[in-house]
């Protein structure tokens, strides 16, 4: 219970700087020497087609350098290029762009506390979500592909008609469940079986009584065509777990604390919001029961805030047939790498907080996860 109370302080904490006013810019020195907050989507893109990079990307490291009336140039990626190669339509927006990461700022002994909190802007705090992300056919078209858990990696074969494919359940952390699935969609309805990789879970050592096992089984599923904010679904086990594997799979479980075995067949639904915040590509709120298990959370891509981009998620589980309640928390930071894997890498940590086999709460998983961007964001 300490725990959950200092997790409350620092969210509150952490809400109070996002709700501190943050000054005009129109009221400082002009800066001429910048990195623009990828907060803008379509100015990023019109940018780097004005000079033929293809595809572009919306989350791509832009710094103008306006400094030299005689050489000013723009850095996309590491790349320079002339400020006079762009129109002056987009010269313009370039130099009124309201969300600019000043890189002459002085420096002083106090900087090491307050650098990145000045450099915050929270003017595109929240923000629309995009056309494809609120379609009720269209919204499983998702570029980015997670290592354990999270939204399954989708992609359309024509228009409508898709697939996807996901590994662990869209709820779950690190190494709790050897779940992976593959989906086909058309108009909205969607169907596919689920399969089992026990290596996904064989690599955890201890607290493994908190682990989803599944064995084969299909799903079907549709999203209400008035937007993409309801989703229902039916998991049917084909194959029920033998006896050998219920024993195997039960040797984890301590005092009162069970795995989760599937059988027989689930009922599901998922209510979502989507929005962009911080100028994520993709990004919703949600409510959700799935398997029996009732779900809370958020989950953000390419998220920017004082010149970084990251993923971030957070699902809560409160409440359970058989397991113990457990929350996700998972950050990917971006750019880490150079060439095209500047913006298709995003890695970082995913935490799983439950009650421990001592009895104690505190951390059962943690264990570095991945993503890779496959294309462009819709």
């Amino acid at each position: 219970m300490n725990l959950m109370k200092f997790l409350f302080l620092i969210l509150m904490v952490t809400l109070s700087i996002y709700l501190m006013p943050v000054r005009a810019q129109d009221d400082e020195e002009p800066i001429l020497f910048y990195q623009m907050e990828p907060l803008d989507d379509s100015l990023f893109i019109k940018i780097q087609e004005e000079v033929f990079i293809d595809p572009p990307d919306p989350k791509a490291e832009i710094i103008v350098d306006l400094r030299d009336a005689a050489n000013q140039t723009i850095s996309i990626k590491g790349t320079l290029y002339p400020f006079l190669a762009f129109t002056p339509e987009t010269r313009a927006k370039i130099t009124t762009f309201p969300f600019k990461i000043n890189l002459q700022e002085a420096i002083n002994l106090g900087s090491v506390f307050t650098r990145v909190i000045e450099r915050m802007r929270f003017g595109k705090l929240f923000s629309p979500p995009t056309v494809t992300q609120i379609s009720s056919t269209l919204h499983y078209i998702n570029p980015f592909f997670q290592i354990f858990g999270g939204e399954r990696f989708g992609f359309s074969i024509k228009k409508d008609v898709g697939m996807s494919i996901g590994s662990g359940t869209p709820y779950t952390g690190p190494l709790e469940t050897n779940f992976v699935e593959a989906n086909f969609h058309i108009l909205g309805f969607w169907g596919g079986l689920f399969n089992s990789i026990d290596a996904m879970t064989d690599l955890k050592e201890e607290n493994n009584h908190n682990i989803l096992f599944a064995t084969t089984g299909m799903q079907l599923g549709y999203v209400i065509p008035f937007g993409n904010f309801l989703e229902v679904s039916y998991t049917k086990v084909l194959d029920e777990a033998s006896t050998s594997e219920i024993e195997r799979w039960r040797k984890n479980e301590v005092r009162n604390y069970k795995v989760k075995i599937l059988t027989d067949s689930y009922f599901n639904w998922e209510f979502r919001y989507p929005i962009s915040i911080l100028g994520s590509t993709r990004a919703k709120f949600y409510v959700a029961r799935y398997l029996n298990e009732w779900h809370i959370g958020y989950t953000g891509r390419e998220m920017s805030l004082a010149g970084s981009t990251f993923d971030f998620r957070f699902d809560a589980m409160p409440s359970s047939d058989i397991r113990q309640p457990q929350y996700v928390v998972e950050a990917l930071v971006q750019k880490i790498a150079e060439g095209y894997a500047f913006s298709a890498i995003a890695f970082g940590p995913s935490l799983i907080f439950s009650n421990t086999s001592s009895g104690s709460f505190g951390v059962i998983s943690i264990f570095a996860n991945l993503r890779l961007k496959v294309g462009t964001s819709l």
